[in-house]
């Protein structure tokens, strides 16, 4: 009865029409014969007007976050959180030492090479709070640019790897908004 009374979250896209770009909390979407729930958003800043979003999304039997960068064309990733002593043990010695990982990576039999590195801000936006936390990211690819490994530093010693593949916008379809 008083749900009149509550506040409406403002719609600012055209559900005829979804794209990746729309997706928020609660956004269903079909990817690779599954369909995933958009769980939690999140928005990076990195500096220069340039900001990314990703998602942690779930398909009932599996979890990983999707990646949205728009600058001009849309670049998607799906990654899944890995133990960074996967890739290489010493690799967090190395950052503490150097400030930086190496220049090549090897994970899963397949070599990763550093494509872009950058510092920026971290927002959670299923959170009240509008706080904002300092990172600096790594980004590697393989070969082929068809995998993606990512090693993001929080502060000294809270480092967190991630890896997965670089995506199309076809490869997803069926996007529906949530309540």
């Amino acid at each position: 009865m008083f749900d009149f009374f509550k506040k409406k979250k403002k719609v600012s896209y055209d559900v005829t029409n979804l794209s990746l770009k729309d997706l928020d909390v609660g956004f269903i979407f079909d990817y690779d014969m599954k369909s995933w729930v958009v769980q939690e958003a999140y928005k990076y800043d990195w500096g220069n007007n340039n900001f990314t979003s990703e998602y942690k999304v779930d398909s009932g039997d599996e979890v990983a976050f999707l990646h949205i960068s728009d600058e001009g064309e849309l670049e998607i990733s799906m990654s899944k959180s890995i133990r960074i002593s996967k890739i290489d043990e010493s690799i967090i010695d190395e950052i503490e030492k150097n400030e930086k990982p190496p220049r090549k990576i090897h994970y899963i039999e397949e070599c990763y090479y550093l494509e872009e590195d950058s510092a920026g801000y971290f927002c959670d936006l299923s959170k009240e709070t509008e706080d904002w936390e300092e990172l600096v990211s790594w980004e590697y690819l393989n070969d082929e640019a068809t995998k993606i490994l990512t090693i993001t530093q929080w502060d000294i010693r809270n480092i967190e790897a991630s890896a997965g593949l670089i995506l199309k916008e076809y490869q997803f379809s069926n996007i529906i908004p949530g309540e």
